[in-house]
């Protein structure tokens, strides 16, 4: 089963994708926000596909894809959950979850255009699976609770700009990943039988390979990185975690930094693929 919302920015439909079809939500729910998980929407509308009530949405393979999440309240991100790719950004393995926000209004769809900010010459590319909280978490007691907060799973690209996230004094993670349009996410939100510590992650730039992993290759899991966050805040539903990039973006030296014309894909095991091209600010 996956949500989507499907449509022009800010007139989004929200939409069901199951057994091979597009089925229109908008009779049952007013959008995939927040209070959609909190008021048990996942259930109303797998009760409501399973009673035959849904109808299809037409012309669906023709709508944008949105963002899946419709103005989540956090965006939480881990940094160098990779072990490959702390080598290639030169740091050693974290001893624990490395975290970082981005602001929600980075948020795009997953196809919407990647637009660089005035002068940008080191934006780069990260593949990352993101996980979408379904019910309040606050300290949960172990790893082995996370699974049941959690409602489904998408793709993100955690675009960043170096020399702000880098280069400034001190480092500035989360500014060098807020810009706008740095947060191509979906297409679409994948509720249901999913392995998270199995995925294979791709990314191509031009349709050249660049990130060739999976999640296997993960310092932290899944289910750790819930139960970490949620010692020292409490996780809402619809809030997103970024759970980190493999190895092979331009910071690793071997590769150049995006610019205006380039074309972005990212692919995850079962959930989809994304395709941005890039633009200048």
């Amino acid at each position: 089963m996956e949500l989507l919302r499907l449509g022009p920015p800010g007139a989004e439909t929200p939409a069901l994708r199951a057994d091979g079809k597009v089925y229109d939500l908008s009779p049952i729910v007013d959008d995939i926000t927040p209070d959609f998980f909190a008021d048990g929407g996942v259930g109303k509308v797998r009760d409501a596909h399973r009673a035959g009530r849904l109808h299809e949405l037409p012309g669906a393979a023709a709508l944008r894809a949105g963002v899946p999440v419709a103005r989540p309240g956090a965006v939480l991100c881990i940094g160098q959950n990779y072990a490959a790719h702390a080598a290639e950004s030169g740091s050693e393995p974290p001893r624990e979850p490395i975290l970082f926000f981005k602001q929600p209004s980075c948020l795009v769809g997953a196809d919407d255009d990647v637009v660089l900010p005035p002068d940008s010459v080191q934006s780069d590319w990260e593949a990352e699976l993101v996980v979408v909280i379904g019910k309040q978490a606050d300290r949960l007691t172990s790893p082995a609770d996370a699974s049941a907060v959690i409602a489904g799973y998408t793709i993100g690209n955690d675009v960043s700009e170096r020399g702000w996230q880098l280069g400034k004094d001190g480092g500035q993670w989360s500014q060098g990943k807020c810009f706008p349009t740095f947060g191509p996410l979906g297409p679409a939100l994948v509720i249901g039988p999913v392995d998270p510590a199995d995925l294979g992650i791709r990314s191509w730039v031009n349709g050249e390979a660049r990130q060739d992993s999976g999640t296997k290759d993960m310092i932290f899991s899944v289910d750790h990185i819930v139960w970490y966050l949620s010692q020292t805040m409490t996780l809402r539903p619809g809030d997103l975690i970024f759970t980190g990039t493999p190895e092979g973006v331009a910071l690793s030296g071997r590769f150049r930094y995006l610019k205006a014309g380039d074309v972005i894909e990212i692919e995850i095991d079962g959930l989809g693929r994304q395709r941005q091209s890039v633009s200048a600010g």
